[in-house]
């Protein structure tokens, strides 16, 4: 392409030109958004199995920045899901559950942060706070499958009156979390008795969205703090093997989507790509994302700039071609 002198001395000028002053928003002025107002209580009475149980619950604030929360539940006796609907919303709904090494679960970074970017295009988003498998229920390493099997039911059961489609119920999952959305998209056993007529609809989500997601209980690869919360310090083969989510029956599955930073040093890399394995052993339809870093946990905010930043819209792509 050519440019006369005269284009080229008119492009220089408008190069040169000041840019119209802009509002920028100071740092220490900028504030985190208003948390969503909508809350689900899980469970009409008391959580099952809590007979036993005698943790208080608290919610621990990290951030020291207030343009952003970074908090984590702790001890959750009452699950909840938070809602956030979507200004015109598409019909699809999304479970998300996030992570904290089953030690607590995080309720921004992968929780309300991430819900916030799947609502602006549309879908209803449901933040599940999930009880852990350490406080003491009676069930144990199921507790939070527990809570995570009803929360999808609960989501499907009012999807038409929300004028949802209860076809279109997706479950994304991230770290520990993830672990949690694999249980929920591979088991087949119910894990409660039922409660109410919620309790009808089906568990098992429509898609499977797992961000950086401790698959396996088992060395070389195990997260340490995962499995010891989950399993106890000397789990048994067994256990292992009942709650490796790569040992699982994943034949007849729905479909899943993997992501996972190469230079994750906390939930290796390898959780995903055994994963991939027996996902594709079963021939489920399966998509994975590797990205050479990231590092773990690193949700929305944590890649700004980076190639991984781009997941939200490749996840929402993948979910798409699935009828989502």
């Amino acid at each position: 392409m050519t440019v006369n002198r005269r284009a080229a001395l008119g492009l220089a000028a408008l190069a040169a030109a000041p840019l119209p002053a802009r509002a920028v928003t100071p740092v220490s002025q900028a504030t985190a958004p208003p948390d969503p107002t909508e809350t689900i209580r899980l469970w009409p009475g008391a959580a099952p199995g809590g007979e036993r149980v005698t943790v208080t619950p608290k919610v621990v604030e990290r951030s020291t920045d207030p343009s952003f929360h970074d908090r984590f539940a702790q001890y959750t006796t009452d699950p909840i899901l938070t809602v956030l609907r979507p200004e015109r919303p598409n019909g699809a709904s999304l479970l998300l559950i996030p992570g904290g090494g089953y030690k607590w679960a995080v309720v921004d970074k992968e929780g309300l942060d991430v819900a916030r970017v799947f609502a602006a295009a549309g879908v209803t988003c449901y933040v599940l706070r999930y009880r852990l498998p350490g406080d003491g229920w009676a069930a144990g390493p199921d507790a939070p499958l527990q809570d995570a099997q009803r929360a999808l039911r609960l989501v499907r059961a009012r999807a038409a009156a929300d004028g949802l489609d209860p076809a279109r119920v997706a479950v994304l999952g991230a770290s520990a979390g993830g672990h949690l959305a694999g249980m929920l998209t591979a088991r087949a056993d119910v894990t409660y008795a039922p409660v109410d007529e919620a309790d009808a609809a089906p568990f098992r989500p429509d898609l499977s969205i797992l961000l950086y997601p401790v698959a396996t209980m088992a060395d070389p690869y195990v997260h340490a703090g995962s499995s010891k919360e989950m399993l106890g310090e000397s789990p048994s083969p067994e256990a292992i093997a009942r709650y490796s989510l790569e040992r699982m029956t994943w034949s007849g599955r729905p479909p899943v989507f993997l992501l996972h930073a190469i230079d994750d040093a906390a939930v290796p890399v390898e959780n995903s790509l055994q994963l991939l394995s027996a996902l594709r052993t079963a021939q489920v339809p399966a998509e994975v994302h590797l990205f050479q870093e990231g590092g773990h946990g690193f949700g929305i905010r944590l890649i700004g700039g980076k190639p991984a930043s781009a997941w939200p819209e490749l996840a929402m792509a993948w979910a798409a071609r699935h009828g989502w």
